[in-house]
């Protein structure tokens, strides 16, 4: 009866609105503020820090990101320490989560709740036995040993998202496999992984943007600046002088960071809805 009433329904759409409102000047404003921040040359930042537009937009900080500091190589280390960790975590967890989803056996429940505990695990708790382990293989300041340290946070995540999705496939798809005598590698690789890309695609996403802005084994693994990624390169960035803070650098920086994160987001947010929904419901 109420939700006829003209007046209860207008009083509805505005809350509605407003709090959508709310919403977004919550999430946007600090990467507006952040922008803003970036396009105000050093000079003019302490005079304007409060003002909402630059009375003079400057790409001066964007250039000088890249001359005081190697961040191109910093941007690099990040692109193949992110994708190197999603690519490798994908693939185990691909075969962890068909094994864990599919076939029955003993202790697989206290395996999963292993997993689920290692995932929630905080990271200086391991930082010890893993910085032991990464100089004992020589991997300090490199790819493969922020790549190694990344996946004890990312695989746990991958495997456990994917199992509950691998769980609601059709149990006939693995069946008709079997039948025209595919092997169980032949029948996951050739029959459900292809059912599984939307799966695969937001959970690699997700995977990737942990491993993008990961900071701590960052920070501790690399001491050479050209070998840090992005998180601890923006963290080391310093002013003209020691009494200088370098702001618009920090916020130049963050800004170029945040774009490829933002790209990757819509141009895959269809699979990106249609995995985050599709282990929610019942095949």
């Amino acid at each position: 009866m109420n939700s006829k009433n003209p007046v209860v329904r207008t009083v509805t759409l505005i809350l509605f609105w407003l709090v959508v409102a709310v919403v977004l000047f919550y999430v946007l404003f600090p990467f507006y503020w952040a922008i803003k921040t970036s396009l105000t040359s050093s000079a003019r930042l302490s005079a304007e820090a409060l003002q909402w537009f630059p009375s003079v937009a400057s790409f001066q900080n964007f250039v000088d990101v890249f001359i005081t500091a190697p961040f191109g190589r910093n941007l690099l280390n990040s692109v193949v320490v992110a994708t190197g960790t999603v690519l490798l975590s994908l693939l185990l967890s691909v075969l962890a989560a068909y094994a864990l989803g599919k076939f029955r056996f003993q202790g697989k429940t206290i395996l999963m709740y292993l997993i689920l505990a290692v995932s929630v695990f905080p990271q200086i708790a391991v930082l010890s036995g893993l910085y032991t382990m990464i100089q004992t293989f020589g991997l300090y300041n490199s790819w493969g040993g922020l790549i190694l340290s990344y996946m004890i946070f990312t695989l746990p995540f991958t495997v456990w998202t994917l199992t509950a999705f691998v769980r609601e496939i059709p149990t006939e798809l693995e069946e008709a496999a079997y039948v025209d005598g595919a092997s169980p590698l032949q029948t996951l690789f050739q029959v459900l992984l292809p059912v599984m890309t939307p799966a695969l695609v937001t959970t690699g996403l997700l995977a990737f943007i942990n491993a993008w802005n990961e900071f701590l084994f960052a920070l501790t693994f690399t001491t050479d600046a050209a070998a840090a990624t992005v998180p601890p390169a923006i963290a080391n960035f310093t002013g003209a002088s020691q009494y200088e803070s370098p702001f618009g650098l920090t916020m130049a920086a963050s800004v170029i960071v945040t774009v490829p994160l933002i790209l990757l987001v819509l141009i895959f947010q269809r699979n990106i809805v249609s995995g985050l929904t599709a282990g929610a419901v019942k095949g």
